[in-house]
């Protein structure tokens, strides 16, 4: 953890670099205190000096930790180097950048390019000065003000699987000590300072300069994934200036002693943290990619896009026969509403044939490994078959669990699947769920949980009843036991924050919240919004991401409805959803026809992308098998 924080150390060097030293930082005013790193001797606000270098490697590190009492060496190898090769070995090490050993703690000589283009960008902005404006920050939402505020909880980053560092996010917590930018300081340059974690918000931390003690004051929210978000140690190997806040700059005479105290034991980044940031955050599909996607005017069929955008993930995919690219659709990389090109013909779903008999220059099929895989079924014994019942969420209704019926058994275990009381004549709106599917049940599951089921539209016999629907429809429930009951440890609950897609406009992420959870199943609510909005979503959706997912990957989030919208709902705004009311949630559903009709109008359809199921952390019983 402190490899890098070698600014904490006294003693004094060689003279000669001493005086190097001083001439570098003669432009700084000497009054300040700073930890700087120039090369061979770093100075801190006590005045002192404790660095040395390695005379055989060259490399620049701790004085105390360097090797015999003449601290000559960085390491006993380079002693013994020394000794024995001396100038040749000295040459060759510093040729091939020798890299520093564990004990020594060294750090690489700063190069005089480096040091003069510093102090070039030193003077330009002491003359620039009084030419620049301090930024005026836009008003909007803010995350750290909205959980300070309501002292909310966010769902951790380790609940999104399929979120950058949502695999990698290790043992970052309340405490961890961090580098940032000091903004509590006149200098014209930046400088940087160490703050603690106080409290965690998904990718947001808030965070507290070291030396504050129980003073909030200047506490900050940051997104601990962003560029200025550094491991203690990164200034000293990067050459960075360490500052205290000029608020508490005097409280203290020895800001060595006092942040070796503070950090002996304390945690820190991982070195390698922003790049497994990086390399979280590169995305296999491309532009310019085919794909087959869902139909949004025709639940039943799938359509060719070609991927337009990629953003966090998130593919902006345009139909291909869209001449101006707006008849779009948006979905994850994971969705299970893409697939490669020839899924549909191989599993025997339908399929809209483009138009466009040759591809478009520059247009490929994108390859098929990059698609989510499904769990693998054996339909070889018991399975589906044609006229089973079950319950399922609704696509055109998220917040619905509904009655429903196998209409269709695909190949590789696809299911095609209506709602009953519903459903257009030519089945356009059945919908292609796999077998493992989270977002269908068996016979009961709503139930055994105290949910709502929605029975059949124009059914009368009220309240529903499985045993006497079953009998007066001459049908038999699914088996149990060909439903998914894997319930991994996710780690959400009710009250969690995060922010959500919303899937009835899924070019739209909302800030949202956990209000229920059925083991696996999450009911999940957009803030400002009733509840009539909320929908049912599984807990390894790619479509849900840990507060600050839309600042670190650019993607705009859309913040709860002011407190005047929500009193307006009644009235404007509510008219305006109301519009959507009667596409995707009336009690009477459209025909394929109307749906295409409304789409004229502006309004889109999209439908839940519940996930292949992953590896599990455990199991549930909950599924109870109840013979009519």
């Amino acid at each position: 953890m402190f490899d890098g924080y070698d600014s904490c150390s006294e003693d004094t060097s060689s003279s000669s670099s001493s005086d190097e030293s001083e001439e570098e930082v003669a432009s700084l005013p000497s009054s300040l205190p700073i930890i700087k790193n120039n090369g061979q001797v770093y100075t801190y606000p006590d005045g002192k000096s404790g660095m040395a270098t390695c005379e055989m490697c060259g490399m620049v590190g701790v004085r105390d930790a360097f090797y015999s009492k003449t601290k000559r060496f960085c390491s006993v190898s380079c002693s013994r180097s020394y000794s024995s090769n001396s100038k040749k070995a000295s040459i060759l090490a510093r040729l091939q950048g020798k890299p520093p050993t564990k004990k020594a703690k060294v750090l690489q000589k700063q190069p005089l390019v480096a040091k003069l283009a510093a102090y070039a960008q030193y003077q330009a902005t002491l003359q620039n000065q009084a030419k620049t404006k301090a930024a005026v920050p836009v008003e909007g939402f803010s995350w750290g003000n909205y959980i300070n505020s309501n002292s909310f909880t966010a769902a951790p980053v380790t609940c999104f699987k399929h979120a950058p560092m949502g695999t990698c996010w290790g043992d970052i917590a309340e405490g961890v000590r961090v580098e940032v930018p000091n903004t509590d300081c006149s200098l014209p340059t930046k400088v940087f300072w160490i703050a603690g974690i106080v409290k965690l918000a998904g990718y947001n931390a808030l965070l507290r300069y070291e030396g504050f003690e129980n003073d909030s004051s200047l506490d900050f929210w940051c997104n601990i994934c962003g560029p200025d978000i550094h491991p203690v140690g990164w200034c000293a190997t990067s050459g960075k200036p360490l500052v205290p806040p000029r608020t508490i700059q005097h409280k203290y005479t020895n800001w060595k002693a006092f942040l070796v105290k503070r950090l002996t034991g304390a945690k820190t980044l991982p070195p390698d943290f922003s790049q497994k940031v990086s390399e979280s955050m590169q995305y296999p599909f491309k532009t310019s990619m085919r794909v087959e996607v869902v139909d949004k005017t025709h639940l039943c069929r799938t359509r060719v896009a070609v991927v337009e955008s990629v953003i966090g993930g998130r593919l902006r995919l345009v139909y291909e026969e869209s001449e101006d690219k707006t008849d779009d659709f948006w979905c994850h990389m994971y969705s299970p509403l893409i697939h490669h090109i020839g899924w549909s013909r191989s599993i025997g779903h339908r399929f809209k044939r483009s138009d466009i008999t040759k591809k478009q220059d520059g247009h490929f099929d994108a390859p098929p490994h990059l698609f989510m895989k499904v769990k693998e079924v054996d339909a070889a014994g018991e399975w589906f078959k044609e006229g089973m019942k079950l319950e399922a969420i609704d696509p055109l209704n998220l917040s619905a669990i509904c009655v429903a019926t196998i209409r269709k058994v695909l190949a590789d275990g696809y299911l095609m699947i209506g709602i009953d009381g519903s459903e257009a004549a030519d089945g356009s709106d059945w919908f292609c769920y796999h077998a493992t599917s989270p977002s269908i049940f068996p016979v009961g599951f709503c139930e055994i949980n105290m949910i709502e089921l929605t029975p059949p539209r124009g059914y009368a016999k009220l309240p529903f009843k499985w045993f006497d629907y079953l009998r007066e429809t001459d049908s038999i429930a699914a088996p149990v036991k060909l439903f998914n009951k894997e319930v991994p440890n996710h780690g959400f609950h009710v009250g969690m924050k995060l922010e959500a897609v919303d899937l009835m406009e899924p070019r739209l992420v909302c800030v949202a919240t956990v209000t229920r959870i059925i083991h696996r199943l999450l009911r999940i609510h957009f803030d400002g919004w009733e509840d009539e909005y909320d929908q049912w979503v599984d807990c390894e959706s790619p479509d849900l991401y840990p507060v600050g997912w839309c600042q670190l990957t650019g993607y705009q989030l859309q913040p709860p409805a002011p407190q005047s919208s929500r009193d307006s709902q009644s009235s404007s705004s509510k008219q305006k959803k109301k519009a959507k009311s009667q596409q995707y949630k009336g009690h009477k559903k459209m025909t394929s026809l109307q749906l295409k009709e409304e789409l004229l109008d502006g309004e889109e359809y999209s439908f839940l992308q519940g996930t292949s199921d992953q590896e599990s952390n455990g199991s549930a019983s909950y599924y109870i098998k109840q013979e009519p």
